[in-house]
């Protein structure tokens, strides 16, 4: 699946780039691609994707953590610290209800 939506981007991205067809069709091409953007099935599809991408680098994160915690440098064992302690006192704007 991923990589037809990134063949349909790519195909996308290529037609406006490379069509004759003008100004008018860029902008219609624009609209679309806004109302899309906003669909809320989109957005909520979205939504699902950053969540669980978050939750895998959070666990990516512990993971090497846990088994390489004692090797890392100094430098990377402190920035992975500081991410997390942002991690969980910054709340993200995500959410249902924004919407």
């Amino acid at each position: 699946m991923r990589y037809r939506l990134t063949f349909i981007t790519g195909l996308a991205v290529g037609y406006v780039l490379g069509s004759r067809a003008g100004r008018e069709r860029y902008e219609q091409l624009l609209k679309t691609a806004r109302q899309v953007a906003q669909n809320p099935a989109v957005r909520n599809a979205a939504e699902t994707a950053a969540q669980s991408g978050r939750q895998a680098a959070s666990k990516a994160a512990d993971t090497v953590d846990t088994r390489f915690g004692d090797r890392l440098p100094g430098s990377v064992t402190e920035r992975v610290r500081s991410l997390r302690d942002q991690r969980g006192t910054a709340e993200d704007d995500w959410g249902t209800s924004n919407t």
